[in-house]
């Protein structure tokens, strides 16, 4: 699956860059605080997420503005300025779409649906909550984005632990490199405070569209109250509570997740990965096997770190597994 990129302009005037991969019924994906449309795509967990939702159907995400491929605005971060460029991305799709929100895209989503029952075919939250203010206590927020503010490589390794705590060192390191790639430290304490001021409890009841929310019972990002609170503000919505501790979508068991968005959404259920690897892939992970770093792949095998590091990944992800160690293992009984 190929995305295709394009750019399109608020009716304030704002440039959202967005994208679409697959082909079918629109399902526009509402992420959450930080993202990056060319990045997320090469990082071998958040694709593959992304593939798997999309099949079958054309999946469509955006950066807001500030964040990724769209450029700042001067305009401060507000729920309105979320629902103006969802407005802008979705014009173009002349149809009722399926709507999926995450984390901050969840309550967004909400509101979205709410204010524009016509367009929602069926709405998605994962991770999401009705009202920010009560994620954390008051001293939790003002310290992390205090944190975010005055320290941006430390702040975000501390969110980075918080939003993928079932994932192993490295790839938690990655995550934070990401989030760090994604904005500045201003645009991201902006979008943190915009989080934490976002509440939508007085719009659940105006949302018409049928509706799924899900949560992991775990979550440290966002209480599982939060996910019983959007369910039981919305008629007629479901509740599913996976098992798992992280709040991004695509750590942790991201297969469960994915069965269960498509199981509502009416899509065929997505190919499960395969134990097979490529002979690249067994390369690597017989040298994963002998405790060679990611640097001392890319030195053994020719390539450079980053690519070592994209192979370890991919091959976590295809055989199912959450360390190093869990390859080593595996290639040890091969």
């Amino acid at each position: 699956m190929q995305q295709r990129l394009d750019r399109v302009v608020t009716a304030g005037g704002a440039t959202v860059a967005y994208s679409s991969a697959g082909a079918g019924r629109p399902l526009v994906y509402v992420m959450g605080w930080l993202t990056h449309l060319e990045l997320g795509w090469e990082l071998p967990a958040e694709r593959a997420l992304y593939e798997a939702l999309g099949a079958g159907c054309r999946l469509v995400r955006y950066d807001r503005a500030g964040c990724g491929l769209s450029p700042a605005a001067d305009r401060p971060a507000s729920l309105d300025f979320e629902l103006e460029q969802l407005a802008a991305v979705t014009a173009a799709l002349r149809e009722p779409f399926d709507l999926m929100g995450t984390s901050m895209g969840a309550p967004v989503a909400a509101a979205w649906a709410a204010q524009h029952p016509e367009t929602v075919r069926r709405l998605v939250l994962y991770g999401g909550w009705a009202r920010g203010d009560e994620l954390s206590p008051p001293s939790v927020r003002e310290h992390l984005l205090g944190l975010v503010e005055a320290h941006w490589g430390l702040g975000s390794d501390v969110l980075a632990d918080i939003f993928a705590p079932d994932a192993d060192g490295p790839t938690r390191a990655a995550m934070a490199r990401y989030q760090r790639a994604c904005s500045t430290a201003a645009t991201a304490r902006e979008l943190l405070a915009l989080s934490y001021r976002l509440d939508v409890r007085d719009q659940l009841a105006r949302v018409r569209a049928p509706t799924l929310v899900v949560h992991r019972t775990g979550d440290r990002a966002a209480p599982v109250a939060q996910a019983e609170a959007l369910a039981a503000g919305i008629s007629g919505a479901g509740l599913v509570l996976l098992p798992g501790r992280s709040h991004l979508p695509y750590a942790g068991d991201r297969d469960e997740l994915v069965r269960v968005v498509r199981r509502f959404l009416g899509l065929p259920a997505a190919r499960r990965r395969t134990g097979t690897l490529t002979a690249r892939q067994r390369e690597v992970a017989a040298l994963v096997s002998q405790g060679c770093t990611n640097r001392e792949i890319a030195a053994r095998l020719g390539i450079d770190e980053r690519s070592a590091e994209g192979h370890v990944e991919r091959i976590r992800l295809r055989l199912g597994f959450r360390s190093r160690a869990q390859i080593a293992a595996w290639f040890a009984a091969q």
